[in-house]
């Protein structure tokens, strides 16, 4: 199963290469993103604010991210590969160049030079889950050095987000609902969803560089 694991993560990361080359093309600026966040605000500029469908969750938490990676996400909504009816009509309305503009704003917004800790020792049940997902070889060490920048940050996330987006790996078959993602789908069919939960539990509760800006959505 690791060496299919490993298999897998290769084929994800020359996949991932092939698209940053692509999107390379396309120059993210993090000032005129500054007119086009008004979407974004209402609901990742707001500490705790929670989303209800498909359940009650905590919006997760952008700024910090990696800027390759939410662009990655946000093509993902608009392709159908994730299937969150308000995330694919936000996705759907912008442009490549929008795109690149807002993933280089919230890669900068909030980020200071405060080095990340390393992880607490995660207890026995929880490091071989850990071990059986290889969830390091993506996600790096402390979880918030992922081995490749389109991978996304983890560490100190919304736990109950984490939980809902490891299950939608495991959805199919729902219009609106649901992740397409080979290598995260045979990953999180592995777990039932106490081990997901789990999961996501430990990596949240990990000192990371993710945050909540309060924004103003009219300036």
């Amino acid at each position: 199963m690791i060496k299919l694991l490993t298999s897998m993560f290769a084929l994800a990361v020359a996949s991932v290469t092939a698209f940053s080359v692509q999107a390379q093309e396309v120059k993210g600026d993090a000032k005129a993103a500054e007119q086009k966040i008004a979407m974004c605000i209402g609901c990742h500029g707001i500490k705790g604010y929670q989303a209800s469908f498909p359940e009650v969750y905590r919006v997760p938490m952008i700024s910090g991210q990696n800027a390759k990676y939410i662009a990655s996400a946000l093509n993902a909504y608009k392709k159908g590969d994730r299937k969150h009816p308000t995330m694919r009509g936000i996705a759907a309305s912008l442009t490549d160049q929008d795109i690149a503009d807002i993933s280089a704003y919230y890669e900068q917004h909030g980020k200071t030079e405060a080095a990340v800790p390393a992880p607490t020792t995660p207890d026995a049940k929880v490091a071989a889950l850990l071990q059986k997902g290889a969830c390091v070889s993506c996600h790096g060490d402390n979880f918030s050095k992922p081995v490749d920048p389109s991978y996304p940050k983890l560490a100190g996330q919304h736990k109950d987000f984490l939980f809902v987006a490891l299950k939608s790996y495991k959805t199919e078959n729902q219009a609106t609902w649901g992740r397409s993602n080979g290598v995260m789908g045979g990953i999180a069919k592995q777990f039932s969803n106490a081990e997901l939960k789990a999961l996501a539990t430990y990596v949240g509760s990990q000192e990371g560089e993710l945050k909540t800006v309060p924004q103003a959505k009219f300036r």
